[in-house]
């Protein structure tokens, strides 16, 4: 047997490694429902009443000292974790996939229950560990997320129904540690500099193709700032950056590149090429009067290199929310 063929036998045993470790989760937060659920119901009833937490605690500080978590505090968390998602047809069957680190994250970080239901969701799809997690929340990706639904173009609208909403109207690259001012060249950089970061941010499903990516029109050479594909699209995605505000040139430029990828680069089973105009700011009127005509799936969206103000993000949602009510009625 050549050594080459050992790697199999070392991802049998990464694999079954993994799939130990997630039935040990599946069990422990089996586990932390169940005593969630008995302390509710004990609690609520006459004889026990909220004294049972405390007496539980005590009880098993003095006779168990060697199990772990289950204070005070820990039997809390049982009982909010229960009580939040006991009536919950969504969330229910799928908490045991994500671990309990993540589950008291979105518990005290988060505030709806729509919210919560999100990060469980987005925890199951990106895999996202703890530092990741607290990460998109304090970036106000849910806030960004939904307010992003509202405006991509039409011809995105299909790609997004398939993935949910895999693109953004804005970016927050606070990891690239840049000053305001910076040109192309630093911000394509520093993106590859911190490429497992800017990939949390826009979506694990991004694999890198190449940056500067040369696509050979006549006999001239163009470049394309940043080119990736998704699996989950199935497509090539092309990201222009641009340190100034949206042009409605850049639309054109961008199209040009989408048609040279879609004719000379793109594989006959992938889906057509989509582009990304990545800008420092834009005027959303402006964006689209550019993009009513455009027929590519091509969109701008804005970076900030700085976190966002989340009370800000929230107001803007709650105010669309009003807004939609309004037009219902």
């Amino acid at each position: 047997m050549s050594m080459k063929n050992f790697g199999e036998i070392v991802q049998l045993i990464e694999d079954a490694r993994n799939n130990a470790l997630k039935k040990v989760n599946q069990e422990l937060i089996t586990l932390y429902w169940k005593v969630g659920q008995y302390i509710s119901q004990k609690s609520a009833s006459a004889e026990w009443g909220e004294a049972i937490v405390d007496q539980l605690a005590e009880f098993i500080r003095s006779n168990y000292p060697q199990i772990k978590g289950f204070n005070r505090r820990g039997l809390y968390r049982m009982k909010q974790f229960y009580e939040t998602y006991r009536d919950n047809e969504f969330v229910s069957p799928l908490v045991t996939q994500i671990s309990w680190s993540n589950h008291l994250i979105i518990l005290s970080k988060t505030k709806s229950i729509e919210e919560k239901e999100f990060y469980i969701d987005l925890c199951i799809k990106e895999r996202y560990s703890k530092r990741e997690l607290e990460r998109q929340i304090s970036s106000a990706y849910f806030e960004r997320y939904m307010l992003s639904a509202q405006k991509i173009s039409p011809a995105l609208q299909e790609f997004n129904q398939k993935t949910g909403n895999t693109f953004l109207d804005t970016y927050v690259l606070e990891f690239l540690n840049l000053p305001e001012t910076v040109s192309e060249n630093d911000l394509r950089k520093a993106i590859i500099r911190n490429l497992k970061n800017f990939i949390l941010e826009i979506g694990k499903d991004f694999t890198l193709v190449g940056e500067e990516y040369r696509v050979q029109v006549g006999n001239q050479d163009f470049y394309i700032d940043l080119l990736f594909y998704h699996r989950g699209l199935s497509c090539l995605v092309a990201f222009e950056l641009k340190i100034n505000a949206f042009a409605p040139e850049y639309l054109g430029k961008m199209n040009f590149y989408l048609e040279a990828l879609d004719r000379d680069v793109k594989k006959a089973n992938e889906n057509p090429s989509v582009g990304v105009i990545l800008c420092a700011n834009k005027e959303d009127e402006v964006v689209e009067y550019a993009m009513s005509r455009n027929l590519s799936p091509a969109m701008v969206a804005e970076y900030t290199l700085k976190l966002i103000d989340k009370k800000l993000l929230c107001q803007k949602l709650h105010e669309f929310h009003e807004i939609a009510d309004m037009e219902e009625d």
